[in-house]
This record gives C-alpha cells, sequence and structure tokens, in this order.
C-alpha cells in the first residue's frame, strides 16, 4: 500500500543526509513494513536486524558504539561481508537497546558512507525517557501515523475519486452529488475501519465489503498495546497505563469532553498517572489537546490546565467502545458517529505537525472543537458528523472574536456561505 512517507525517504536518499533516519510511531502502524520496502526497492544490498529478536547484535551495542567495531561484529555472527557504499542496515526494534540510538551519532559522524534506517515501537517514550544523551541533530527523525482518508482512498484505487475531492476543495465548489454520496459512503466505512494498515488490508482481502470487516483485528492491535504497556513499563505504571487508555471513550462520551482523572477511577489523582499520561502521550497511543482561554497567536502562551484526549485512530476507538460496525453504518449511533468524527479530524490535525486546540468557556456551555494558526489567523473549527450545522458554540465564538473566517466540517457538500467553510468529511485531510 503506498504511504507519503515513502516521499521523504527518498528525499532522505537522494539528497544522500549523513543522519541515520529514525522512523517513530504507534506498533501497527506500518514502520516496519514501508521501511523494508523502502530498503528493497531503493538499494542494491539490504540487511535486516530486529534487535528484539537477535539479542546476539543487541548485545554488540553494549560492548561497543564505534561503527567500524559494530560493522566487523555483525558480519562475523551473521557470516557475511558488508560493502556500505551500496549496503542499507535496518535497524527494527531499536527501542530496546539505549546504546543502540546512542551509536546513531557515531554512524552519523563517520566519514564513511553509512546507510543507516531504524524504526521501533515505542521510541517517542525513549526519546523523552532517555537516561543518557539522545543523539540530537544526529538523527533524521520522521512520524509514521495511521493511514489517513487520502491514503485509505489510494489503497482501495479511487484515485480518481480523489483526484475530485482535490479540486473541489481547491476551487470550493460542491462536488456532484452522486459523488459526494459515495465519498461519504467510503468515509463511515474507513472510520469503521480507522487506519491500521492490517485493518485495511483486511478490508480489501474481503472484497471491500464492510459487513465482512474482521473487527477482531482491531481488538488484536489493542490487545498489542496494552502488552507494550506491561513489558516497557514497572508494573503500577502499566496498571494506570492500561487504565487511562481504557478510560478514553468514557472521557469522550461526556458532553463536556474535559479529562477527568475520576473516570479512570474514583480514587485516582493527577499526581499518581501524571506519568503515565505523558507515556502514553509519547507513545503516539494518545492525543491529547488543550483549551484555550483566548484565541490569540501563539495559542500555546494561552493554554490552561484543562484539556481533552483522543486515541491515535478511530478504528480502535470504535473497538474500545464496543460499537459495532452496523450502528455506524446504520446511524443507529448518532452521538458516538459524532464523537469518532471528532477524533477523526484530531487525527489528522496532529499528523500534520499541528499541536492540538479547542476552545471551551462557561463549563463547557460553548465549546469549539479545534482552534488552529493560518498565517498569523486564528480560525476555528467546528466538526459535525452529520449535515445539521445549526451550532451555538460556534455563532457565540464568531460574534466573539470576529475570525478571519471559520470552518465547519461535516457531512455536507463543499461551500461558502456566511464567512463559513464547508469542508466535507471526507476532504479534511486537504486543510
Amino acid at each position: 500500500m503506498k504511504r507519503k512517507i515513502y516521499q521523504k525517504l527518498l528525499k532522505w536518499k537522494e539528497e544522500k543526509i549523513k543522519m541515520p533516519y529514525m522512523l517513530v510511531g504507534a506498533r501497527q502502524t506500518g514502520k516496519t513494513y514501508i521501511l523494508e520496502n523502502f530498503c528493497k526497492n531503493e538499494f542494491e544490498n539490504y540487511i535486516y536486524i530486529n534487535l528484539d529478536k537477535m539479542e546476539n547484535i543487541s548485545k554488540v551495542f553494549e560492548q561497543t558504539i564505534v561503527p567500524e567495531e559494530i560493522i566487523l561484529n555483525i558480519e562475523t555472527i551473521l557470516n557475511i561481508d558488508i560493502n556500505i557504499e551500496n549496503t542499507i542496515i535496518f535497524l527494527d526494534e531499536i527501542q530496546v537497546s539505549e546504546r543502540a540510538i546512542s551509536s546513531l551519532k557515531y554512524f552519523c559522524e563517520s566519514e564513511k558512507d553509512y546507510k543507516i534506517v531504524c524504526a521501533g515501537s515505542l521510541l517517542g517514550v525513549k526519546i523523552n525517557r532517555f537516561k543518557s544523551s539522545f543523539p540530537v541533530g544526529k538523527v533524521w527523525i520522521d512520524y509514521l501515523y495511521p493511514m489517513d482518508f487520502e491514503e485509505f482512498l489510494l489503497a482501495i484505487g479511487e484515485e480518481k475519486l480523489l483526484k475530485i475531492i482535490e479540486n473541489s476543495y481547491k476551487n470550493t465548489m460542491p462536488m456532484l452529488e452522486s459523488l459526494h454520496e459515495k465519498a461519504l459512503k467510503l468515509y463511515y466505512e474507513y472510520i469503521c475501519i480507522g487506519g491500521m494498515p492490517a485493518s485495511i488490508s483486511n478490508y480489501i482481502d474481503n472484497e471491500k465489503n464492510i459487513t465482512k470487516f474482521d473487527d477482531e483485528i482491531n481488538n488484536i492491535i489493542i490487545t498489542s498495546y496494552i502488552a507494550d504497556m506491561a513489558k516497557y513499563t514497572q508494573n503500577i505504571e502499566s496498571i494506570r497505563n492500561a487504565r487511562i487508555y481504557n478510560s478514553i471513550p468514557a472521557q469522550l462520551g461526556k458532553e463536556n469532553k474535559k479529562f477527568k482523572y475520576s473516570l479512570i477511577e474514583k480514587s485516582a489523582r493527577a499526581r499518581e498517572y501524571e506519568s503515565s499520561l505523558d507515556w502514553l502521550i509519547s507513545s503516539n497511543m494518545i492525543l491529547k489537546c488543550d483549551n484555550i482561554k483566548t484565541p490569540k497567536s501563539p495559542l500555546k502562551a494561552y493554554t490552561d490546565d484543562t484539556f481533552k484526549v483522543y486515541l491515535s485512530d478511530m478504528g480502535l476507538l470504535r473497538a474500545l467502545a464496543k460499537i459495532s460496525v452496523n450502528e455506524i453504518i446504520s446511524n443507529k449511533n448518532m452521538i458516538y458517529k459524532g464523537i469518532l468524527a471528532e477524533n477523526y479530524v484530531a487525527e489528522i490535525l496532529f499528523a500534520k505537525n499541528r499541536e492540538l486546540y479547542y476552545w471551551q468557556v462557561n463549563s463547557g456551555m460553548y465549546e469549539v472543537d479545534f482552534l488552529i494558526n493560518i498565517d498569523g489567523d486564528i480560525i476555528p473549527i467546528e466538526v459535525k458528523a452529520s449535515d445539521n450545522t445549526t451550532s451555538k458554540s460556534l455563532n457565540y465564538y464568531i460574534k466573539r472574536y470576529k475570525p478571519k473566517y471559520s470552518i465547519r466540517i461535516s457531512s455536507k457538500n463543499f461551500g461558502f456561505s456566511n464567512n463559513i467553510k464547508s469542508i466535507p468529511l471526507y476532504a479534511t485531510h486537504l486543510l
């Protein structure tokens, strides 16, 4: 399946960047798959090393972080000769060895033309909790997120529909109603499936019939996330991590979605759970959205201590909330359909390297789902799952702050009216 990150990998290769390439992201987002394809397609020789499974090579880094010695030891263990001029080495699950991460600095600084790529399921946590000096400025870091709706359409062969969506977005012109309905149908199927490559592959393998989608795939991914919490943290922290993660559907199900520690367990306190919350945020398993008191630039300067959290993938959120595919497709659960839509928009904004902010006053009486800074202007974004776009909160915000314009993401077609830009849910990736 095509991933947009591949273009960044090509840039790293074509510009002959000396820094080793590190791909960071949550488990099951496709890091190993995309790096293996890149190595096989773009280089004459390729060596794959899984540091979690190949303990003998992992121990090499405990003895030395000198590149020449590392390569010699790998050659000896694998009984091969490595020509560094035409060979790329892929270090997978690099998070298991802090010394291996430290060695990347020396590969970067070496006069020899080493080509190293690496990935790991919890590298965000590893970076934030690095005990020694992380090789800042010596590693090219990119982030891989679940597949967005654009990548989903590419995967299922809907390139023409994607092009029409892009043209309608650029020209702010409504799509043909039949194509609009087709795109909406695919969007609803996408929020059921989510953006995990394994889930999308299952949908394709089942002839793109959503009723045949194997929901157990998302449940297995959730189980692997919980297992990672136990494997890479101490017992009490792993328990707290899992409790926070499992509380997300309830957190988002409230009318006021402000994160509450009491929803984790009645006696929960911030001081007990802050470290676990940071762990989950660093792992990209959850996304934090901060409340803005005053919508001014820079937004970061006007946050308070309240926030919302989203899951990294709405397919996982639907599975964790135990909502069936049929409930979404048949419009039986419109309340949580709205929550999934909001989570979907949060994912896309986050994947575009935007920090997440929302605006709320009067204990949730008025709330705008997201605020983004576009060329110095603070633009409010309202998210609706349906075509019912009546909103007292956005109207109140507009009257109070008079933004340059506003954005409403909903099931309505493209349009621009009353200084509000209407963007269909399926076109959110174009923001």
